[in-house]
């Protein structure tokens, strides 16, 4: 009898931590579902609960945790791509190690610019659904596209012309 105690005190103790993280979540809050979600994921990369290179749970994992639609988590995940978070391939997400990320250096009168890459571009460059691509352009004409939550831009030089 004591060990089945013991068991009901753990199975206890683990149902009130998923009730207390799906309680992190409140739909009827002004903030957005899915930016909540990208909050308690960036909070658990930044704490280094979630470390490089670690996948992150599968989408019906977070639909089933959170009881939030897939379609606010795909969301979440986006922006976490965005930022350069989480890098997502075929068999998921995972988070980014910085060592992966290209440094790109561009001088003054270098225009870099996001979008959502074409079929055709977003298959060149390998990028995931619902990635965004940089579009950068040099003075001299010369543009490259590159996938945005692989790139880091770096400036170089100044605008000002006064010093």
């Amino acid at each position: 009898m004591h060990a089945q105690s013991r068991v009901r005190t753990v199975l206890h103790s683990l149902i009130d931590m998923a009730n207390d993280r799906r309680a992190a979540i409140d739909p009827s809050a002004d903030r957005p579902v899915y930016k909540q979600l990208a909050d308690l994921i960036r909070a658990d990369i930044e704490a280094g609960k979630l470390t490089p290179g670690q996948r992150l749970p599968a989408e019906g994992d977070y639909v089933e945790e959170f009881g939030i639609s897939r379609d606010s988590v795909r969301r979440a995940m986006a922006v976490l791509r965005g930022e350069g978070l989480i890098v997502t391939e075929l068999r998921g997400s995972r988070v980014r190690d910085a060592a992966e990320a290209d440094v790109i250096q561009v001088t003054p009168g270098t225009q870099v610019t996001a979008r959502m890459p074409t079929e055709p571009e977003r298959k060149r460059l390998g990028v995931a659904e619902g990635v965004p691509i940089l579009v950068i352009t040099e003075p001299d004409g010369q543009t490259r596209l590159l996938p945005a939550d692989q790139t880091i831009i770096e400036t170089s030089g100044t605008s000002d012309q006064n010093g």
